[in-house]
């Protein structure tokens, strides 16, 4: 592809700090010409092996090369520099240069000591990502076949090489499109790196209390008692000027003084005093930060101000920021025992990671935790996320041996896409819990188009993004801690038959109820197993599901009928009941339950509900039994578990390949709409974008007056339909601005004369074959400002506000995601031949939902997409009328950023 030769401008967006393999942060940028002097100290500090494979010789002009590198448009010729989290220095190089047909050599260059870190990688990728946004490719890179570690990086990048050798030297070719594969790859070193530079955070060798004090009461006094009672097994430092002894143990008037080196500091100093504290730990080599202090971006534009240089001191030493604004963190492993916040329980270990945007609601979780006897290995206080976030968090998580289930509780995004694409990665090895908070629509945005009033009118996105990475939404924190007690002591059910064991009808029915109103069956038992348990329980028993023991079942009559459920395949989970009456003892039963879930003949869940002030707490604990104090609780957390467990089912697919779209042609139409006057596109652009991606719009004509019209009637034949195109007019049909099936030049014209007198001289016309009869359906996109393209799909046509029946995925979908958001819709049966209508091509419209998404995500600039209606009749789907909104977005975050997290 040709490429442009005027310079661009400085692309500050392509700008990025990026975690090493090892947990180093360094500053990734595009080079700019005051660089010139680190490149020249970079490349000079060269070994010469390293000189040699960059430049191919030992006698190379480095002060030539260093101004060839900074010599840049920021298009055809590009370059990249990285610098070091402590001095900013300059650690890495790397620059493309692109002939006048776009092919372009990519080249790079490491400091010695910042080989084998993963650097290389991210420069590729960072390059790769540009010349892609400016219309670069393919790459070529020489290399020496010495030089292995440039060869490794190259086919350990997933991207789809082309090798061959000339004149001793072996040449790549690659396109600059990150394949799947490459991203994946890339993908993969972001996990790895970033749960190194979180390990110094979690499960740090030493720490300093920072605004530590004697006063038992205060902040600083509790976080550094906690720290002391819960016996953290390295040492801990106060730091205090105004006090040599703190709580026993010797203090220090300032980091610098400690003898030893620090990786945590917790800071508990006024919130003038963090950044000078900060600097302090900077220059003492801590490797990470939790400031408790308040009074940053919570408190207005100066808070914020001082927010965001905190984190640039962090960036620049390389420290990993927990807060500002927040209760601390907890590590509950037997080698570390860390309780670096002011709560007043340190909560029991278990395998569940915990994060919280709230410190106070934090912190009522631990107790809830450690009341329901569920076991937290870590728990992390985010305050105002200003580096370390839910994100990197769930990265940690998805690899430590420790954690076993992900809870979250959010109040707001910061990058949705990013956490997409790590939360479908880990809910597929681990489940994540989350309760997001906020789902008024108050501060939905104003919009015109009906799929813009359908998705702001509720937090629907947020339920869609759940929906498709897997994580477990819960409406209250009692119900994340219900799902959460039966995530992490059990296996998740083969499918959504529930088994019922109960002592006492009443609760039973109750628990049946809410089974099957969440959509899980308690079906008849088959009758081998009703022989089971009429051996095992007395005549006045009740063997059907639910299995009704009555007030006399002893816990041996417990265990049996739990057995014989488990022992058939009639049940996918158990659900047993008991509500203690005179003869049987709660502490008895509960034993057997116990007792019986640790020799169930096959993987099953277990649950238990026990009607009691007492529910014998620590004896189903150690059994790993979650226990419940009402049916219903025990229904809604097995249902969480059998959606999730049918998510994880569900084959992974990616978003489909299009072999026929053209997004060039699709983005010559933007890029002229935004030229001209951003916002609604005309008739005819609409036709030509969703032409350049295949989206079957009906055939049409655009008429200045009503003699064009019925010309235009008359050359396309048969019936048409006639719409008005005015300023200002978004809803036709409710402007009565449209006439339907008109047949002949006469009758058009007629009509359009008509239109205009009633809606005025400057009418124009669109006039469209009419589509053959079928189910008017509504395709549609939004582009929110945090999740990017939200797709949505329902039923169309002048009805569809009135409706509201519709579903919503966040772009990209793939081809599951299509399906499954046409057999959501209440309306669905209206394409599956209800009542003997003929069937609808389901498949048609499924393909119009996917090519609007491939739409939307290559072209960000979409604002608003409409198509309704689109018809869906037996033989195929088409568009009778679409809007397009066009508007400036600002360019996505680089790879690997950690930017917005």
């Amino acid at each position: 592809m040709a490429i442009a030769t005027t310079p661009a401008a400085y692309p500050s967006h392509r700008a990025a700090d990026v975690v090493l393999r090892d947990g180093r942060v360094v500053h990734i940028r595009p080079v700019r010409a005051d660089d010139e002097a680190g490149v020249l100290a970079l490349l000079r500090s060269l070994s010469a092996d390293a000189r040699g494979f960059r430049f191919f010789s030992q006698a190379t002009d480095l002060g030539g090369e260093a101004r060839r590198a900074v010599d840049v448009d920021y298009r055809d010729r590009y370059g990249l520099v990285a610098l070091s989290g402590g001095d900013r220095r300059v650690v890495a190089q790397a620059a493309y240069f692109a002939d006048a047909g776009g092919r372009a050599e990519v080249a790079w260059v490491v400091a010695d000591e910042y080989r084998g870190r993963g650097l290389g990688t991210l420069l590729l990728a960072h390059l790769a990502e540009r010349a892609e946004e400016v219309g670069v490719g393919p790459f070529v890179a020489y290399v020496l076949p010495e030089n292995q570690l440039m060869i490794e990086v190259l086919r350990e990048s997933g991207l789809p090489l082309r090798s061959a050798r000339a004149d001793g030297q072996i040449v790549f070719e690659f396109p600059t499109s990150l394949s799947t594969a490459a991203r994946e790859r890339f993908e993969a070193r972001e996990q790895v790196a970033t749960a190194a530079s979180l390990a110094s955070l979690l499960a740090p060798r030493s720490i300093a209390v920072i605004g530590a004090s004697r006063s038992r009461g205060t902040i600083g006094g509790e976080i550094f008692h906690n720290l002391l009672e819960t016996g953290f097994r390295g040492p801990v430092y106060p730091v205090n000027p105004r006090a040599p002894v703190i709580q026993s143990v010797r203090a220090y008037p300032g980091v610098a003084e400690i003898p030893d080196s620090v990786d945590l500091a917790v800071v508990v100093v006024p919130a003038a005093d963090v950044l000078d504290a900060a600097r302090d730990c900077a220059r003492a080599g801590a490797r990470a930060l939790v400031v408790i202090s308040a009074g940053f971006g919570e408190t207005g534009p100066e808070g914020l101000a001082r927010q965001r240089e905190l984190v640039e001191i962090c960036r620049a030493s390389g420290m990993r920021l927990v807060g500002p604004n927040c209760m601390g963190i907890v590590n509950t492993a037997a080698d570390v025992r860390m309780n670096a916040t002011f709560a007043p329980t340190f909560p029991p270990a278990g395998r569940v990671g915990l994060m919280s945007q709230s410190g106070a609601l934090g912190l009522a979780i631990i107790d809830q935790c450690a009341e329901r006897g569920i076991g937290l290995s870590t728990f992390v206080s985010v305050g105002n996320k200003a580096d370390v976030s839910g994100n990197d968090l769930l990265q940690y998580w998805e690899t430590d041996p420790a954690t076993d289930v992900a809870l979250l509780y959010l109040e707001s995004f910061g990058n949705p896409r990013k956490f997409a694409r790590i939360a479908r990665r880990v809910a597929r090895r681990k489940p994540v819990l989350a309760v997001k908070s906020g789902r008024s629509v108050a501060g939905a945005r104003a919009t015109s188009s009906h799929t813009g009033a359908l998705v702001a009118a509720s937090d629907v996105t947020v339920d869609a993004l759940f929906a498709q990475t897997g994580v477990v939404r819960t409406d209250t924190l009692s119900e994340l801690l219900d799902a959460a007690a039966l995530f992490a002591s059990q296996p998740l059910p083969a499918g959504d038959r529930v088994g019922i064991v109960t002592n006492a009808g009443g609760p039973a029915i109750l628990c049946a109820d809410a089974c099957e109103a969440r959509g899980l069956r308690v079906p008849p038992l088959p009758e081998a197993v009703r022989g089971a348990l009429r051996a095992a329980l007395p005549p006045e028993a009740s063997v059907a599901n639910p299995v009704d023991m009555i007030a006399s079942a002893t816990p041996e009559q417990y265990a049996q009928a739990i057995h014989a459920l488990a022992a058939s395949d009639a049940v996918d989970a158990i659900v047993a009941i008991f509500i203690p009456p005179l003869v049987t003892r709660l502490e008895e039963v509960a034993r057997a339950i116990a007792a019986e879930a640790g020799r169930l003949p096959r993987p099953v869940p277990l649950l238990a509900v026990l009607m009691a002030e007492d529910r014998a707490q620590s004896v189903m604990a150690a059994a790993r039994v979650p226990v419940y104090p009402y049916p219903e609780d025990a229904a809604r957390a097995l249902a969480h578990a059998v959606k999730h467990a049918a998510w994880r089912a569900r084959p992974e697919s990616a978003p489909p390949v299009f072999a026929d779209i053209r997004p060039d042609a699709a983005d010559a139409v933007i890029r002229g709409a935004l030229e001209a006057e951003p916002g609604w596109l005309d008739p005819a652009e609409v036709a030509a974008l969703l032409g350049a991606y295949g989206l079957p719009l009906a055939p049409f004509r655009v008429a200045a007056d009503p003699a064009a019209a019925g010309a235009a009637a008359e050359a396309l034949g048969g019936a048409v339909a006639l719409k008005a195109i005015a300023p200002g007019l978004v809803h036709k049909t409710e402007a009565g601005a449209v006439r339907l099936g008109l047949a002949g030049r006469e009758a058009a014209a007629r009509a359009a004369a008509e239109l205009v007198a009633s809606l005025g001289p400057s009418t124009r016309f669109l006039v469209q074959t009419m589509a053959e009869p079928g189910v008017e359906m509504l395709v549609g996109m939004v582009h929110d400002a945090s999740f990017g393209p939200v797709v949505a799909c329902g039923a169309g046509g002048t009805s569809v506000e009135l409706l509201r029946d519709v579903s919503v995925r966040v772009a990209p979908l793939a081809a599951a995601d299509a399906g499954e958001m046409v057999r959501a819709l209440r309306t669905f049966p209206l394409l599956d031949g209800y009542r003997g209508r003929p069937k609808a091509d389901v498949a048609a419209l499924e393909d119009v939902v996917l090519r609007v998404s491939a739409l939307v995500e290559a072209h960000p600039e979409i604002a608003e997409l409409d198509c309704n209606p689109v018809i869906v009749g037996p033989n195929g789907a088409v568009i009778v009328d679409a809007r397009v909104r066009v508007a400036p977005v600002a360019p996505r975050p680089p790879l690997s950023s950690l930017v917005a997290p």
